[in-house]
């Protein structure tokens, strides 16, 4: 899948990686909040001394922000882009990642309403890995 950026994007991306100096590989925007995917063992720079960077990112943008590790198993993907939520068992078999929640209320949150945090989640993740599915169990 090839992934195109808008201006707006690569400004973000640019400012971020000037002020964390941390690598970015990717960047998700929706309306209330925006989500980075940095490079593998750049978290924490990227979330700076006590999560300052965070913050002081947050407040520039005026909108939540998300930190997310890349890493190339999709399970520990998975994994990051669903913290601080636990899961307690996760697996991929034929391209369908099946996720086992800890608890009721964490399984809501990951489901959503009409399963709209499952397909941004899956959808996130196709972009770098061949998935068909995610299921949660």
């Amino acid at each position: 899948m090839k992934i195109v950026y808008d201006s707006n994007l690569i400004k973000l991306m640019n400012m971020f990686e000037t002020l964390t100096q941390a690598k970015t590989k990717d960047i998700f925007m929706d309306s209330e909040s925006v989500v980075f995917v940095v490079q593998e063992h750049e978290l924490g720079k990227a979330l700076g001394k006590h999560g300052s960077n965070v913050r002081r990112i947050s407040e520039a943008l005026n909108r939540k922000i998300k930190i997310v590790e890349f890493n190339p198993d999709v399970l520990e993907f998975v994994k990051n882009m669903l913290y601080p939520l636990r899961v307690n068992q996760i697996e991929e078999m034929d391209g369908v990642v099946t996720l086992e929640a800890a608890d009721l209320k964490t399984r809501g949150y990951i489901i959503g309403r009409n399963a709209s945090n499952l397909r941004a989640l899956e959808e996130k993740v196709r972009r770098y890995f061949p998935i068909k599915e995610i299921k949660v169990m």
